[in-house]
């Protein structure tokens, strides 16, 4: 195809564009779906102008690209479930059990029980998130000590919950 004949229907194409939109109405409601119709159309005929027939009517040619491209999206649509993945990103992964919530418990009534000079410690640092610097500059002592009373804590917790390996480990 030369370059003068290429351009010459390049300018039929976009002087049919009204009526490509008004063409696309009967197919979409919407009006960006109808925008999106055209372009691909006219996207799919530009790719294909070697395609096109000299002697046949360019708007024909047109209009049955338009109808193909909506019935192929209209056969994808119907094979694609919608909102299926925000529903499933939406469920918990694992529901939480009473096990976890006892533990929470058996936690929070053995923190409550540690020692004073343990408490503080181990509220900064576990719990709070606190550096071991930071910790040992709100208590007014030094890094290892904070580190001694964490793990002291951390020992008095796991027996005080009944991991009596944990609880060995930190002796």
């Amino acid at each position: 195809m030369t370059y003068a004949k290429t351009v010459r229907i390049q300018s039929a194409v976009i002087e049919l564009l009204p009526a490509l939109r008004n063409f696309a109405r009967r197919f979409c409601k919407q009006e960006g779906d109808v925008e999106d119709l055209v372009q691909d159309t006219v996207v799919k005929a530009l790719g294909n102008l070697d395609k096109f027939q000299e002697g046949t009517r360019l708007k024909s040619w047109l209009f049955t690209i338009m109808r193909n491209t909506f019935a192929t999206r209209y056969v994808v649509a119907k094979r694609t479930v919608l909102g299926l993945d925000d529903l499933t990103a939406m469920a918990p992964s694992q529901p939480a059990s009473q096990e976890w919530v006892m533990r929470g418990r058996e936690f929070e009534i053995a923190f409550s029980t540690l020692p004073n000079c343990y408490h503080d410690a181990a509220q900064m640092i576990l719990q709070e998130g606190s550096s071991y610097e930071e910790a040992a500059t709100r208590c007014g002592c030094k890094v290892g000590t904070v580190k001694g009373r964490v793990n002291r804590a951390r020992a008095h917790l796991a027996s005080s919950m009944g991991d009596i390996v944990s609880a060995a480990a930190h002796i």
